[in-house]
């Protein structure tokens, strides 16, 4: 079987699995990719609680670990490093984690706001044709 033949046949296996038609070209999204503005509204929302909560939550244990951490380490105990460098992987993790839903929350805010100037736009040029047409 040559490059060709395994490549087309892995391509067709993977659109399957994903769940398309074996022919791209005759597939249509449809109804199942719409969306509704107040959809995105409550999912950023949402995502913009979960950020609250994550900035004020997260960090109940680090006073208290990073003082364990040190008496620990103070005593000659070796689970005092090791607490250290979960305190600090804990750190960056939660970092990493607050701005990736930020940067959900303020894609969501930024897409309802967009897609509401577009719709705006939309409607204003539809109801000016409209007008038009009296004029001609």
């Amino acid at each position: 079987m040559s490059f060709e033949d395994e490549w087309g046949a892995a391509k067709v296996a993977a659109t399957r699995l994903n769940g398309l038609p074996g022919d791209p070209g005759r597939w249509s999204p449809g109804a199942d990719l719409s969306v509704r503005q107040d959809h995105l509204g409550a999912i950023g929302h949402a995502a913009y609680g979960l950020h609250g909560r994550l900035v004020k939550d997260g960090n109940h244990a680090r006073g208290d670990s990073g003082v364990a951490a040190g008496l620990l380490t103070a005593h000659h105990f070796h689970t005092g490093a090791a607490l250290a460098n979960v305190v600090e992987a804990w750190d960056l993790q939660l970092r990493t984690l607050l701005d990736a839903v930020g940067h959900i929350s303020n894609h969501l805010d930024h897409s309802v706001a967009s897609h509401a100037k577009d719709d705006a736009e939309v409607s204003t040029s539809l109801a000016v044709s409209k007008i038009s047409e009296y004029f001609e």
